[in-house]
């Protein structure tokens, strides 16, 4: 098995935009069932690509592009933030998802703490954050407590988990 964590290129993009939308809207849609909202709009990809600190990579696995992940590193604070890490469609329960995040504890090695948030619904994700990746649950929006970051329109967007890993 030959896994690199690479930087995404401006040809990748496509792909790479396509691969993580179906895998949320795959993972959304393994839970409601009537589900006819795009999950992740190409927007919200892109406004996280575009942010200060972004950093987008790919995961190749035996050539080819199996996931990736974004994150945004703020070099002063070094508290970073997971903004989306997707296994692409077809290709979960095989590791992708580990060799992923220990990759991008290895390229970020200053961090202090990294952040990252997921929707209630996703059992998977906080499987995976938690007893995976060593993530806390640090705090839960909802009605009474919101997300100031959290766009209206977001689906199952009141009621989100935050997680936290604190690195040594």
């Amino acid at each position: 098995m030959n896994f690199n964590l690479l930087p995404v290129s401006q040809e990748d993009l496509t792909e790479y935009k396509k691969d993580m939308q179906e895998a949320f809207q795959k993972g959304a849609a393994a839970e409601f069932a009537d589900l006819d909202t795009e999950i992740l709009p190409e927007d919200d990809i892109d406004r996280s690509l575009n942010a200060v600190g972004a950093i987008a990579y790919k995961a190749i696995l035996d050539g080819e592009m199996v996931g990736g992940a974004i994150v945004v590193i703020d070099e002063k604070t070094q508290h970073n933030h997971l903004d989306f890490l997707y296994v692409k469609y077809g290709t979960q329960s095989r590791g992708v998802g580990q060799l992923i995040w220990k990759e991008i504890e290895k390229l970020n090695p200053a961090t202090k703490v990294w952040e990252t948030v997921t929707p209630y619904f996703e059992k998977r994700n906080i499987h995976f954050y938690v007893n995976c990746c060593g993530f806390h649950i640090v705090e839960f929006f909802n009605p009474q407590h919101k997300d100031p970051n959290t766009p209206e329109d977001m689906v199952g967007g009141d009621y989100f988990f935050r997680f936290e890993k604190k690195m040594r």
